[in-house]
Order: structure tokens, then sequence, then C-alpha cells
């Protein structure tokens, strides 16, 4: 059975959606649509714009939505078992597998993006990526560490664990961690500290805005982050996109109960490669692919 998945942020390439543009009326028609819900012209950045202008907030997170909702629902062989979607890709999920209308989940990510880009400016922080841990060793450093806030954030595949926290807790955490015979943690290039209690004012505002929305029955189940477990009722997918945000991404874990549950043959709808990557990972027999 095929199931479909959607990236996260960082996955954003200059010209990322220009050949579907150029190339697909009903494409072009899903991105003149967005231009006219955003109120300004993403696809210029898109098409045109450099590395930086794509890594404004505002930005990426519209921009990895669009190309990713825009493959899916362009392609006549779309017809997935089950989607998931790694952190802002579980909304791309939901609008794949019709819970949630084109529109109404770009609004939701915009709404988002901004969110978290406040959440970041109250609270100074960053993630960095551990490599070589098992997770309960991960798990117990950052419980160790009271005087600052630090916490597993992505549980991208085994031995590689995303933390985020403080500016002081990482620093903390770090040295911990290598004493604990980590590979290697590699700070990322990220504005705050993602899936982490510090995103709580992000997630207050999306929660207003997640309730106000209409949610549809979906035409598929969605593996969420919060628990990598299948869900198919709206309020349950309402609730856990609303923890999402202080929330692990149980990416790995999602992963393997897809695999566990039929789901053997995966596709990344999106730009990029990484999530066939952690997919690899988790299950060398995994069947991958891209649109």
């Amino acid at each position: 059975m095929k199931a479909y998945v959607f990236p996260g942020q960082g996955a954003q390439f200059p010209g990322m959606g220009k050949d579907l543009y150029e190339n697909n009326l009903k494409a072009k028609d899903y991105f003149t649509r967005a231009n006219d819900v955003l109120g300004f012209k993403i696809t210029d950045v898109m098409f045109e714009g450099s590395e930086e202008q794509l890594k404004q907030t505002k930005i990426t997170q519209p921009a990895i939505f669009l190309h990713s909702v825009v493959l899916a629902l362009t392609t006549d062989e779309f017809h997935p078992n089950a989607v998931a979607g790694h952190s802002l890709g579980e909304i791309s999920a939901l609008v794949a597998n019709g819970t949630l209308a084109f529109e109404d989940g770009l609004t939701l990510v915009l709404k988002r993006a901004l969110a978290m880009q406040h959440a970041c400016e109250i609270n100074p922080s960053s993630m960095a990526a551990v490599l070589g841990l098992e997770d309960a060793i991960v798990e117990d450093v950052c419980r160790s560490i009271e005087e600052e806030i630090v916490t597993p954030a992505n549980y991208n595949c085994p031995g590689q664990i995303v933390i985020s926290g403080t500016h002081k807790g990482l620093e903390i955490a770090g040295e911990k961690l290598k004493e604990k015979g980590a590979k290697r943690v590699v700070p990322l290039a990220v504005g705050g500290a993602f899936h982490s209690p510090l995103m709580q004012p992000a997630h207050d505002e999306l929660e207003e805005a997640i309730n106000a929305t209409n949610f549809n029955a979906p035409k598929c189940p969605i593996y969420q982050n919060v628990d990598a477990l299948p869900y198919n009722d709206v309020e349950s997918i309402k609730k856990n996109l609303i923890a999402q945000l202080t929330a692990p991404v149980r990416w790995a874990q999602s992963v393997a109960n897809m695999i566990s549950e039929g789901n053997d043959h995966f596709v990344e709808c999106g730009p990029g490669k990484v999530l066939q990557g952690l997919i690899k990972k988790v299950d060398r027999s995994a069947k991958t692919e891209s649109i």
C-alpha cells in the first residue's frame, strides 16, 4: 500500500515550483489562488527569489506547503492509503487527504508561520541535531537539565534526534551528550525552539485559528506527529494539530507504524528527498520515490 509523505521547513530551494507553474494549467491555477489568499505574490519569490528571501518565515512555510500540495493535487495517480507530514508537512497532508480545503490549509500555514516567528521573538532559542545516540539517552540528558528548557523535538530516524531549547540549555545539553558518546551535536540555523514548550505563544495563537477552520472527514487516515498513530476523526485530528507546536515530531515512530500496518511504499510530495532518506534509515526494505 502507498503512503504519501510531506516535508517540513528546510526543504525549500530557489526556483521551486516554477516547472509546475509553467507546464500544468491546473497547477498554475493553484499558484494564482495562493497569491490571492496570501495577499502577495509568493510565486515571485519561489520562482525568482534568492535563498535568503526564501528563508523568510512568511515565505518558507507557505512555499513548501504550496509546492507539496500542488504536486499531490495535480498528479493523476494520487490515491493514498495513508498520509503523514513532518511538522509543517502535516497541514499539507491534511489538504491532500481532503480534511482541509486548499485555501484553508494555506491560511493556516501562514498563520502558523507568523505565530511561530512571534514566539521566537518572545523567547530567543534554537535547535540542534544529535547524531549517534539512542533516544532514551538523549531524553535522560534533557530531563537532567532543570535550570534551562531543552527537550527532544524531532525523532527523525534511529540515531538522529533534534533537540530544542534555550541557547544556554542547548549548550549544556551538547556538552553532556558528547560525554555520553554522541558522534556530533550540530547547531541548526533556525530562528527558535520549534516543537518545545517555548512555542506555547504560537500554540495559543494557532489553537484559535484551527478551531475557527472547517475540517472535513478525511479520505484516508493521517499518521500524526504527536503520537505517530493514524486518525480519521476530525476532533482528534484538530486536537493533535494544535498540540503539535509544543510536542515532539515522532517521525521515526510514524514511519515504523505505517510499515507495520502494510504501508511499505512511500511517495514524497514536495521539494527535496529528505523524508525518503529518513524512511530508509527506519527500514531499509521500504520502497520510496518522489512525485
